[in-house]
């Protein structure tokens, strides 16, 4: 299935606290309709030694946001917008609503 938003993309937070940041999309959970963006929703874990594999403290790093906080960033106007979906050659691609160019 089609998604708007993969892996790779970059994308600009259009709300929450980190709202107005841009990142790149590193992970998306579709069934959960969440995404990890670098550098955006940091949040601080305690984490726990184990017997060889890490070591003890506190560490920082990236949470999930929704699907819905974030539009894609067109890599052709560059501009951030809403994804559609069209037909080229019999295959599916993702289309900018901004300046019409079509996505992979």
């Amino acid at each position: 299935m089609m998604r708007k938003i993969r892996k790779g993309d970059r994308v600009k937070v259009i709300s929450g606290n980190d709202r107005g940041k841009y990142g790149k999309v590193m992970v998306v959970y579709p069934e959960k309709e969440r995404i990890i963006v670098e550098n955006v929703h940091m949040i601080t874990k305690h984490q726990r030694a184990t017997q060889n594999l890490r070591e003890p403290g506190i560490i920082k790093r990236e949470g999930t946001i929704h699907i819905s906080d974030v539009l894609v960033v067109c890599p052709e106007c560059g501009t951030p917008t809403r994804v559609g979906f069209t037909e080229v050659d019999g295959d599916k691609v993702r289309q900018c609503k901004q300046c019409g160019e079509t996505f992979r």
